[in-house]
Formats: structure tokens, C-alpha cells, sequence
């Protein structure tokens, strides 16, 4: 009898899993100067230290040090490691602090960040993705003819070349991080990863151009369809910011160009994976106050405020903080895992 209850005893026995790790999640942020990040550092380390602004970094910045995030790592094209401030350009943040706080938090597994981010690009152009094609013949001989102004024996391959490019270096840094994940981060320990979600970030080069802004909605449709295709993923979460500069009484350029970014969330199949982040409520009115009455001038009170031009959303870490933040819960909503 007590051998039987013994071994009825040990089928009873929960089952213990060896499972290893999860699979990491991985975040792709995407852009142009935005998403780069141009909010010193300095102004964050001032304001973090403030009465008035610390609790904006409480879970950021302790005993006069920024925290560094083991279960967060990100690649920022020749620079990567664990998450802490300072992936912007040059020693500055942008989006992906506050975001892969976000994310961090959200998630057991570990997470990575991998971002591609390049200044004065545009989707126009530089992003044009494949199935977007190239713009009509006739502009396109329009641009050989000015090209060959300067040189005679331009063809049309040279004009056609430049397309593209960032899409396709965008793409080469994504996969190629993937396919090195233990070279870039050694306590990678094999569990694979999942592509959990896009964040696109960029605008300027095409609001300021009437017919790329024109071509803004199909493009950026384009653009997010190839992304899913390239990376084989059919659904794959994706946040577009909308231009924030200038806050909520920009100007017609501004606003013309915010139309034809938001007008992609008509589209049907977009539906439920597709986001966009009005960025415009979270402009710095007291940078911008700054800013406007001579910051030059007013050197000692900007520096504890903004760092940049308006088209860089002054250089505000207050700003950069709560888009990223944003960016963050938005895809996670997009995933259903917003908490």
C-alpha cells in the first residue's frame, strides 16, 4: 500500500518545464533627423536634477547617473549595446529611450531595438520603397537634363540610382543585425526573435517639397506594404509619428502634409495594424517661447530647455520623452498588449 500511494504520489507531481528563454522581441525604429534624436544630453542631465521636471526621468536618471537596461538592447547602425540615454546623434536622445521603456516593461523577453535613422531623407526618394516604382518618365528627364548641366555624360541610370537607397540600406541593417545577433550582443543565447512591431518617424524632406508631398499617402502605403513583405511578416505592427513641428497652430505646409499622412489610415487593410501618433501635442511651448524671443540672446535659460531648431523639435528632451512614449504604447495597443 505504501509503494502504491508513493507512486500515485509521483504521477500527481506537476510537470516542470526546461523551456529556454523566449524568443526576443525585436522593434525596428525608422527615420529620418527625428528619429536620429537631436535633444542634448546636457539639457536632459539638467532637467532630470529639477524639481520641476525630475519625475520625468525618475525611472531614467538615479544618483546622478543614467540607468542602463540589461533586458533592453539596441542597435544603432555602428553602436549598440543596453539601452540608456545617449543613442541619439551626437549625445542626444530621440524616441527610443522612452520607448524601450515602454516595451521593456511591458515584456518578460528580452527586447531589441534596432534603429535606422539617417537625416535629410526622404521617402520621395531616398525610402522609395520597390513596388512605389519610379516617378513619371517626364520628370525623370526633367532631372536628367538638369543633371547633365553639370555633368554632360549623366544618363538616366544616374538618375534612377539614388532611389531607394535608404530603403534598401535600411533593410541591409536590419536583417544583417539579425543574422548577428550573437555578435553584437554575447549574452544573446539563441532563442530567436520576433519582429513585433515598426515605428516610423520622418517627414521634413517631403513636407517641404509640394509634389513629394503629393505623393506622401501612396508612397507611405508602399512603403508599408514592402516593409511586411521584405521582412515576412504580413501584419506586422506599424506606427507612423505624424510631423509635430510647430505644434497644433503649424502652419499650411504643416498641415497639408499631416493630411497626407494620416490619410493611409483610410485605407481598409490597414485597419487594426496600422497607427498613427499625432506628435503635434507634445511640441515644447516653453522652448519654443525661448526660441522665439532670441535663444541666442537668452542663452542660459535655453540651455535648460531645448538644444536644436523647431524642425528638430527644438532639441526638447520633454519632447523626444513623451513621443517616444507614445510610439511605444501605441504598438503595443496595435499588439492588444497595452496594459
Amino acid at each position: 500500500m505504501t509503494r502504491l500511494v508513493s507512486l500515485l504520489a509521483l504521477i500527481a507531481l506537476p510537470t516542470i518545464s526546461f523551456a529556454g528563454p523566449k524568443p526576443i522581441k525585436v522593434f525596428i525604429l525608422a527615420g529620418q533627423s527625428n528619429m536620429e534624436g537631436k535633444a542634448k544630453l546636457a539639457v536632459a542631465e539638467y532637467q532630470a536634477q529639477q524639481p520641476a521636471t525630475r519625475d520625468l526621468y525618475k525611472h531614467l536618471y538615479r544618483d546622478g547617473k543614467w540607468i542602463e537596461r540589461k533586458d533592453v538592447w539596441i542597435k544603432y547602425l555602428k553602436v549598440h549595446g543596453n539601452l540608456t540615454a545617449g543613442y541619439g546623434n551626437p549625445r542626444s536622445i530621440g524616441p527610443e529611450l522612452e520607448f524601450g521603456t515602454v516595451v521593456g516593461d511591458r515584456y518578460d523577453e528580452q527586447v531589441l531595438l534596432i534603429k535606422t535613422a539617417w537625416g535629410g531623407r526622404s521617402l520621395w526618394r531616398d525610402f522609395r520603397s520597390p513596388s512605389a516604382g519610379f516617378p513619371a518618365d517626364k520628370l525623370l528627364e526633367k532631372m536628367l537634363a538638369d543633371m547633365k548641366k553639370k555633368t554632360p555624360t549623366a544618363t538616366i541610370d544616374d538618375v534612377k540610382k539614388p532611389f531607394g537607397f535608404a530603403y534598401r540600406d535600411m533593410m541591409t541593417e536590419v536583417k544583417g543585425t539579425l543574422a548577428n545577433l550573437a555578435m553584437y550582443f554575447p549574452d544573446y543565447a539563441g532563442q530567436g526573435y520576433e519582429l513585433a512591431g515598426f515605428i516610423w518617424f520622418q517627414g521634413w524632406n517631403d513636407m517641404i517639397n509640394a509634389d513629394a508631398t503629393a505623393e506622401y499617402t501612396a508612397n507611405l502605403k508602399h512603403f508599408i506594404r514592402d516593409v511586411r513583405k521584405d521582412l515576412k511578416v504580413a501584419k506586422l505592427p506599424f506606427v507612423v509619428g505624424e510631423m509635430g513641428v510647430d505644434g497644433v497652430k503649424a502652419g499650411p505646409n504643416v498641415v497639408r502634409f499631416k493630411k497626407a499622412q494620416s490619410a493611409v489610415m483610410d485605407e481598409a487593410e490597414f485597419k487594426g495594424n496600422v497607427a498613427l501618433v499625432k506628435t503635434d501635442a507634445f511640441w515644447d511651448l516653453e522652448a519654443e517661447a525661448v526660441f522665439k524671443k532670441g535663444w541666442r540672446e537668452n542663452l542660459d535659460e535655453w540651455n535648460k530647455l531645448g538644444s536644436d531648431f523647431p524642425y528638430h523639435y527644438l532639441g526638447s528632451p520633454k519632447t523626444m520623452l513623451r513621443i517616444g512614449r507614445a510610439f511605444g504604447e501605441a504598438v503595443l495597443e496595435l499588439r492588444g498588449e497595452k496594459r
